[in-house]
């Protein structure tokens, strides 16, 4: 299996519900260093994994949606717990879109799966992977 993987990062505001969160209860701000891999069994026809140019520039696009912004306030988040873990699984599902609607080049399609990991500290992160 091949792997390649771009960086970017992301900073956000939000507040969570429950007292399992504690003080994260109050909004409060975030900054996450954002690492997507995507995976394939084979090279393709260019002997790469995916364009790391446009796989950059996606994912740099994805994470503008949300840069500076009070997660609270997006009307996509409403009643939702914006955790480490759920905020991946909303940049890999972006990013699967995305593939899907080509923008990664044609030889993304045959990627097999993708990794979204959310660093929120040196000592803390999610990661989530789903299917293509």
């Amino acid at each position: 299996m091949f792997s390649l993987t771009v960086r970017d990062h992301v900073m956000v505001a939000h507040s969570f519900r429950g007292e399992v969160f504690g003080p994260a209860q109050r909004l409060h701000g975030a900054t996450f260093v954002v690492d997507a891999t995507f995976h394939r069994a084979e090279l393709d026809a260019d002997n790469l994994v995916v364009d790391i140019g446009l796989a950059a520039t996606e994912l740099t696009a994805i994470l503008g949606e949300l840069n500076y912004r009070n997660l609270d306030d997006d009307p996509d988040f409403a009643g939702v717990n914006t955790t480490t873990e759920f905020l991946a699984k909303v940049v890999a599902d972006r990013l699967a879109a995305r593939i899907a609607d080509g923008k990664l080049g044609e030889g993304a399609r045959g990627l097999s799966e993708i990794s979204v990991t959310m660093r929120e500290s040196h000592i803390a992160w999610a990661t989530y992977t789903r299917a293509l």
